[in-house]
Order: C-alpha cells, then sequence, then structure tokens
C-alpha cells in the first residue's frame, strides 16, 4: 500500500531499500534464520546506502532524515527479513541517544562507525529482576576517582554476544531510588570484567539474546553520556520510536504472507475449484489485509507527529501491542490456509510466526502497553511505566 504524501526524497528513500530487500535479501531469508549471527556483509551493506541509522546528521554518518524515513526503512526490510530490519530498528534509538548527549570525541568516534555498520551497540537496560519496571536498576557504576566501576548484570540484552558495545544505564546514587540517581555510560565490552552469553532462543536467531556481566569493570569517566543521574530519561525518550519501528516490522513480515497466501489461493484448487472461490479462504485474508493497513496507518500518523514535536506516546504504545500481536496471529492463519505445505520450513511462514512472536515482550509487553495507553487517557492509575 502506498503512502501518498511522502516527499519525493521520502520515496526515493523506500524505493532503495525496498530493491536491497527484493535483491539482496529476500531469498536467504531461511538460511539466515538459522545462523548465529547478523551478516556484517549486508550491514557495511546497508551503512553504505544510508539505511542503517537514518535520522543521525550527515556529519555522522546518517543522512539527517525523519522518523518517518526511519519507519519506511524497517518496513521495507523486514518484508523480506525482519531480523535483518534489527539493525535499522536500534541504531536510531541508541545513535540518537549518543547524537543528543554524548561528547563529540564520543559521537565523532562511535557514530560514524554505528551508522557505516562496522559495529554494533546493545541497549543495556534490562535486568533479571525486572524489565518493564526499567527504573528499578541494581547495576551499580561505583565512582571511583576519575572513573566508574560496574558491578550487575543486564539480562535479555538484543545482539547477545555480537556487539562491539552497549549503551548501558547504571545506578551511580545508591541512596535515590527510581528513575532519578541512573546514569548513562557508552561501554566497549572488550573490557576486562566483561563477560557476554547468549541464550537459546527459538526465534530470531541471529539477532540473539543474552546476559551480559559486569564485575569490577572499570570506566573512564569520559564514558558518560550526558549528566550524572539523567540516563533513564535519555533512553525513555527513544522508546516510543523504537516501538514504532517494531511494529512496522511486524506488519510488514505478516503483510508478506499474506500477499504470498493470496496467490496461493488462487493457484491451489480444491473440490474442483480455486481455494480463492470459497469465502471461508479470502474473508479471512481481507481481514487481515485491513488490520494490517490500519496498523501501519497509525505507525506513520504517529512517526508524522513525532517528527512534528507532537505528543504520540499513546499511538507508540497502540501500534506495539496490536503489531507484534496481530502479526503473529495473522501469519499462523496464513500457514494454517497453505495446509500442509504451510507446516514446513521450506515455506517461510513459520519462521517468521516465531520471529515476530518474540517481539511481543521486547520493549514491553501488551499489559504494560495497555497500561501507557490508559495513563495518556486519564493520567496515572497507580504504577507508572514508560
Amino acid at each position: 500500500m502506498s503512502l501518498p504524501w511522502l516527499t519525493e526524497d521520502e520515496r526515493f528513500i523506500q524505493e532503495t531499500a525496498q530493491r536491497f530487500a527484493r535483491e539482496r535479501l529476500a531469498e536467504g531469508y531461511l538460511a539466515r534464520s538459522k545462523e548465529e549471527c547478523i551478516d556484517r556483509g549486508l550491514m557495511r551493506e546497508l551503512g553504505q546506502l544510508g539505511l542503517i541509522a537514518p535520522t543521525l546528521d550527515e556529519r555522522y554518518g546518517g543522512i539527517g532524515s525523519s522518523s518517518v524515513v526511519a519507519g519506511l526503512i524497517c518496513e521495507a526490510l523486514a518484508y523480506a527479513d525482519i531480523n535483518v530490519s534489527y539493525v535499522p530498528m536500534i541504531a536510531p534509538l541508541v545513535g540518537g541517544v549518543i547524537q543528543q548527549h554524548g561528547s563529540e570525541a564520543m559521537k565523532d568516534e562511535v557514530l560514524p562507525q554505528l551508522a557505516g555498520g562496522e559495529i554494533m551497540i546493545q541497549l543495556g537496560l534490562t535486568e533479571p529482576r525486572g524489565g518493564s519496571d526499567a527504573a528499578n536498576l541494581a547495576l551499580r557504576a561505583t565512582p571511583r576517582g576519575d572513573c566508574f566501576v560496574l558491578n550487575g548484570e543486564k539480562t535479555s540484552i538484543t545482539y547477545g554476544a555480537q556487539a562491539e558495545m552497549m549503551l548501558l544505564f547504571a545506578r551511580t546514587d545508591a541512596d535515590t531510588p527510581g528513575a532519578r540517581g541512573v546514569t548513562a555510560f557508552l561501554v566497549p565490552l572488550d573490557l576486562p570484567g566483561v563477560t557476554c552469553t547468549r541464550f537459546e532462543d527459538v526465534g530470531s536467531r541471529p539477532v540473539g539474546r543474552g546476559s551480559v556481566f559486569f564485575d569490577d569493570v572499570e570506566l573512564p569517566g569520559t564514558a558518560m553520556v550526558g549528566n550524572l543521574g539523567e540516563g533513564f530519561t535519555k533512553v525513555m525518550q527513544g522508546f516510543d520510536l523504537s516501538r514504532f519501528l517494531i511494529a512496522l516490522q511486524c506488519v510488514s513480515a505478516a503483510q508478506a504472507s499474506v500477499d504470498e497466501t493470496w496467490q496461493y489461493v488462487q493457484q491451489r484448487e480444491a473440490f474442483g475449484r480455486p481455494l480463492a472461490k470459497f469465502q471461508g479462504t479470502t474473508f479471512p485474508l481481507a481481514e487481515h489485509d485491513s488490520r494490517l493497513a490500519a496498523v501501519r496507518a497509525l505507525c506513520y500518523q504517529g512517526l508524522a507527529a513525532r517528527d512534528r514535536g507532537l505528543p504520540h506516546t499513546k499511538e507508540a504504545a497502540m501500534v506495539k501491542w496490536m503489531g507484534p500481536k496481530w502479526g503473529t496471529d495473522i501469519i499462523q492463519s496464513c500457514l494454517v490456509l497453505h495446509g500442509h505445505y504451510g507446516w514446513g520450513m521450506e515455506l517461510p511462514h513459520l519462521q517468521r510466526m516465531i520471529d515476530v512472536m518474540g517481539l511481543q515482550i521486547g520493549d514491553g509487553t501488551a499489559h504494560i502497553m495497555k497500561t501507557i495507553i490508559a495513563r495518556e487517557t486519564i493520567g496515572p492509575i497507580g504504577v507508572a511505566y514508560k
């Protein structure tokens, strides 16, 4: 479905991403889904095209574009390979925090590598004792002279053991509860005392998740991103963006299955007629197209509001629960409509379904998103989530 209001430049970037997805990603999706890392060659190709961190300034390797463009890129790539689309989903979030709050030396050194596909930067927020209660951090960054010493664990961290750096959020003031007293740091993961592990997940294996342990890791003060005790609010500002991008990833992967199923029901015959002649096959597909179009439209409405500085948190929460949930259900329906063919790994539906399913958890579950929607509608309701 086209977006007629796109500018000429936006449409050019969208077509570039769609062409890359079609020519470089689509055919190899199932084979890559068995790997345990994202192909760095593909990352560098994306970087050369300006498709990793489009919202970064040109001086840092981005193209100085909008949140809408970030959405167009994620959507285009996820249609062919949702796992590769994680790269331009995460980079605008972590890169945006560094660009806005990092030192000039940090930005000059790190951001061009991020935008060029030379490095991966994890977001280090979730800890074992809480994911959604993200302000309740236990990992400590203890001041020691001009340095900080890190001790603790981050878990369920995207990119598993394959990233070079982590944008980490740690408690620097043990006496200050909640979001206050949390500071952001950019941490190289090859420092002494850092141990990275990888989980055995069902889906999104090339992306990977894992735990990262910090055992008396000494970090220079220059690694701090922004001011002491102000880290938590920095990443929270970026979560609305990533929630829109996640929804578009899920919508696009599901749309690929729907499009393929429309083709299949026109070709497959039963009882002497194409399956498309039976309302029992076409009506579900019509409903799937309708739901996906609605979520997609709300995503771009919210991204456009973000670009204009207008409120968009409620819309981000809406699409974050609908996109992964409906995407999973729709792909499963397409799998079943393919009959016994759909229950094999020769077709992509099963792999897409398990890859999309995990995004019902990451960046906040449906319960948390609905809490945010309620809060944005009627005000605080007892528990504060972002």
